[in-house]
């Protein structure tokens, strides 16, 4: 009996579906950044066209704009808020993870059960009493308070997360580990720790991109310019809509977006790999 057309070429038809709807989700968002990327280089727009190209958009790279901090300084402020969000939670979900996932402790399953109902709730419900807390530890207004805000409000996640990873290796390397003389922590840093290296990259592009693009506590808890990150420098361009430089505006998004985009390409076969581990009884 021979088979249907359709029944020969079921592959080649679904893949093709898959092409035109992931096509039809992501180009409005591609057309987007093209549009945000022309207008950044455009003194007006009339559609996709741009009314006469200029570099005059970009000129907070080389000179300092009224009433604005310096674009390098806020994009240090930027990148070391990013950076430190992304060590701290490294360093505390790497163990943390481990822990879940290898040591039957009292309450193992509860703890990781009270993460993720922990997890639904916006941290934004918890902006009056983080503010008390911050003042209590005179971190108002100090990039290291928010700092440790995110890593704090993230690790418990972000654990789960490497739970994950760590419960994709078998017993019998970490066993062999321990025949061989190592202690457990030994066993964790030189045998497990490098088998876990996609999750570990997870983790830090997961803090890193959070830490970059945070605004809601900056914008409530930073109130110098001196610490202010790329973030509040967007939200300060966009100003009253009616008078705002959409020029200008552009340029600073594009240049605030592009870090993130070129990071993505290197770390994105790490990102394919996510895995997030159930609870164990």
């Amino acid at each position: 009996m021979r088979l249907s057309f359709y029944q020969r070429n079921a592959d080649k038809i679904r893949i093709f579906l898959f092409i035109l709807i992931m096509f039809a989700i992501t180009s409005p968002i591609i057309l987007s950044y093209f549009w945000l990327i022309l207008r950044s280089f455009s003194v007006d727009m009339k559609g996709f066209i741009p009314t006469q190209l200029t570099v005059k958009n970009w000129r907070f790279l080389w000179s300092e704009i009224k009433g604005y901090p310096n674009i390098w300084k806020t994009t240090l402020n930027t990148a070391f808020v990013a950076i430190m969000v992304m060590l701290f939670e490294v360093f505390m979900t790497s163990m943390g993870g481990y822990a879940l996932s290898r040591f039957d402790f009292p309450g193992r399953t509860s703890m990781m059960k009270f993460i993720l109902v922990l997890h639904a709730f916006p941290s934004v419900s918890l902006m009056v009493a983080i503010y008390y807390v911050l003042k209590y530890l005179n971190l108002l207004d100090n990039l290291w308070g928010i700092i440790l805000l995110k890593a704090s409000l993230e690790t418990p996640w972000a654990t789960w997360v490497m739970k994950g990873f760590y419960d994709g290796i078998p017993w019998e390397m970490e066993w062999a580990g321990l025949v061989d003389g190592y202690s457990r922590f030994q066993v964790w840093r030189k045998v497990i720790l490098p088998l876990v290296k996609p999750g570990v990259a997870v983790t830090a592009v997961f803090a890193f991109l959070s830490g970059w693009s945070e605004f809601i506590f900056i914008n409530t808890f930073i109130f110098s310019q001196e610490f202010w990150t790329l973030s509040k420098y967007v939200k300060a361009t966009i100003g009253d809509f009616r008078f705002a430089d959409y020029g200008l505006l552009s340029a600073v998004g594009v240049f605030y977006a592009l870090p993130t985009i070129i990071l993505f390409f290197f770390v994105s076969k790490y990102m394919i790999k996510l895995t997030i581990g159930g609870v164990k009884g």
